[in-house]
């Protein structure tokens, strides 16, 4: 079946034609349940229940569910240990220094007769401090910063926009820490391990920080993404209290169940502790080199050698590649003669891991995916991953297939089938809805500047393309709104896949602005031909 990414007439995608917690460090603390004798009230009396009888009822739960929640505050703190004290501290000087913003904001509004705005009536919860109060919290913070601005489904709109600015670079450690670092995990003189590693770093995130490198024994060019120091002891205590507050909130208010609070902290926990074990990022990479080899894909695309001998739990050492961003046309034009087909090649590479193999990569801006000087296509950090159930995928088939024909049933009832809901949806209504948000998609634009830096010995490329993130978050943000008012709510996957589907939409519109890869049959996926290649849990 052929299909791709959307595009049209006016441009390529989306426009058509016409753990749990952490093991505690001591076994598992059996609390004795309280024994409560509920008052059963008759069936028959049930509906004629007084509204104090029925808050008597939710005291009765609350009070049934006591111990469990004593049980995990108390596992929880076990796990987190003394840190957990010296991490309140600097929360607390951090919400008192946000705090005193906004004092300082709202005093200079006083003299205004007019209402105070909302943003300052929220007070800390509201997007632009609560943005600020996580910036000053540091790393984890900035990392769940950047789960909410990627997570259109979750979280409201104006979060989603505050937190933009969370993918901002973060300032580099000193080489010092990481040599500190590379001692301590490597257990031998670095000497030993590197002919020699550059002291300034090619990039630094909020959790990593990446030095160029040369191995001792092959005279092979590497970079090593180091874990910074703390960071990991920093993420278990802040997500350990992060999960503590949000159990607590569900046990004031039993209604919070129902937006699946912990569950969602849960699930923010388990993606951050896999980004910090680069081992688990080491599998991602084996996983897809190995699906290139399966499916014969190596003369097409490649994916960084893992150094094994040289790689840790916070030491990552790769193959080093080189290559142009999919966004320098120019550079592209002076590798390929016709940017088009390594386009068709990457989509091709891409939508094939969705089925092949048991992660796909998750992350494919323009930093992150190549043109390769060999011409092939490179795929670079796999620290994001997503994880598509077999259902979530027939449904996002049906999805995508539905643009080619403007097909807005199809797409609803694809929808339907992708979001969980306790109530019958009216497919027509949800249709017609439909249509009327993907018609603005035509209107989205993109503005691409790229800044290449080349040196004697290395060359530094910095890409960056500067799309109307607001547009982009406002498509997510319109689909989930309407979605939502049919009783639907998405799994997390499908806004990682939208994501993806937008990123190679620009790439489209710079490459191949005339292709429909909508109708070209050299796109193509299909379930059912792919063999599945799953990946070694198992790392040194």
């Amino acid at each position: 079946m052929a299909i791709s990414v959307v595009m049209g007439v006016r441009g390529p995608l989306l426009v058509s034609n016409s753990q749990q917690l952490p093991a505690a460090l001591m076994p598992p603390l059996r609390l004795r349940r309280m024994k409560f004798r509920p008052v059963r009230t008759p069936a028959f009396f049930a509906r004629y229940s007084s509204p104090a009888e029925r808050f008597s009822t939710r005291i009765q739960d609350s009070f049934d569910n006591l111990p469990n929640l004593v049980e995990d505050i108390i596992q929880t703190s076990i796990s987190t240990g003394p840190r957990g004290a010296l991490r309140l501290v600097q929360g607390v000087q951090a919400v008192v220094g946000v705090g005193g913003e906004w004092l300082s904001d709202v005093s200079k509004t006083m003299n205004d007769t007019r209402a105070l705005p909302r943003s300052l009536q929220l007070g800390l919860l509201s997007p632009l401090y609560l943005r600020k109060l996580f910036e000053r919290l540091g790393a984890t913070y900035i990392k769940l910063g950047q789960f909410i601005a990627s997570a259109p489904t979750l979280f409201p709109a104006e979060y989603v926009k505050e937190f933009q600015s969370c993918f901002d670079r973060a300032p580099s450690v000193p080489f010092s820490q990481i040599e500190y670092v590379l001692r301590e995990e490597l257990g031998r003189p670095l000497e030993s391990v590197y002919e020699y590693i550059d002291p300034v770093p090619i990039a630094s995130a909020s959790i990593a920080q990446v030095h160029g490198a040369r191995l001792k024994s092959s005279q092979q060019e590497v970079v090593i993404k180091v874990l910074k120091p703390g960071i990991e002891d920093v993420l278990v205590t802040d997500l350990n209290f992060v999960y503590v507050v949000a159990r607590i909130l569900e046990f004031l208010n039993p209604e919070l169940r129902r937006t699946s609070l912990v569950g969602i902290v849960r699930d923010i926990k388990e993606s951050m502790l896999e980004e910090v074990d680069f081992r688990k990022e080491a599998v991602n990479i084996e996983t897809f080199r190995r699906y290139l080899e399966t499916m014969g894909l190596e003369r097409q695309a490649k994916a960084p050698q893992v150094y094994k001998h040289c790689s840790t739990r916070r030491v990552l050492t790769m193959e080093r590649l080189y290559g142009v961003p999919l966004t320098d046309l120019d550079s592209i034009r002076s590798l390929v003669p016709d940017p088009e087909t390594s386009l068709v090649t990457a989509l091709n590479v891409w939508f094939g891991s969705l089925i092949a193999c048991d992660t796909f990569h998750a992350d494919v801006h323009a930093g992150n995916l190549w043109l390769l000087r060999d011409g092939r296509i490179g795929f670079l950090d796999f620290g994001i991953v997503g994880r598509i159930s077999p259902k979530t995928w027939a449904a996002m088939e049906v999805f995508l297939a539905s643009f080619a024909s403007e097909d807005y049933e199809a797409m609803a009832t694809a929808l339907i089938e992708m979001g969980a809901t306790e109530k019958d949806v009216d497919s027509t209504a949800f249709a017609r809805d439909l249509q009327k948000v993907f018609s603005s998609i035509k209107d989205l634009d993109t503005e691409i500047v790229v800044a290449t830096a080349r040196g004697t010995n290395t060359a530094a490329i910095s890409a960056n393309v500067l799309v109307d993130e607001n547009q982009m978050n406002a498509l997510f943000l319109d689909l989930v709104r309407v979605s939502e008012s049919y009783g639907l709510k998405f799994p997390r996957e499908f806004a990682l896949l939208m994501k993806q589907l937008l990123y190679f939409d620009r790439y489209t519109r710079l490459l191949a602005p005339s292709m429909n890869i909508l109708q070209d049959q050299r796109i193509s996926i299909s379930s059912s031909s792919s063999r599945r290649v799953r990946g070694n849990n198992q790392f040194p």
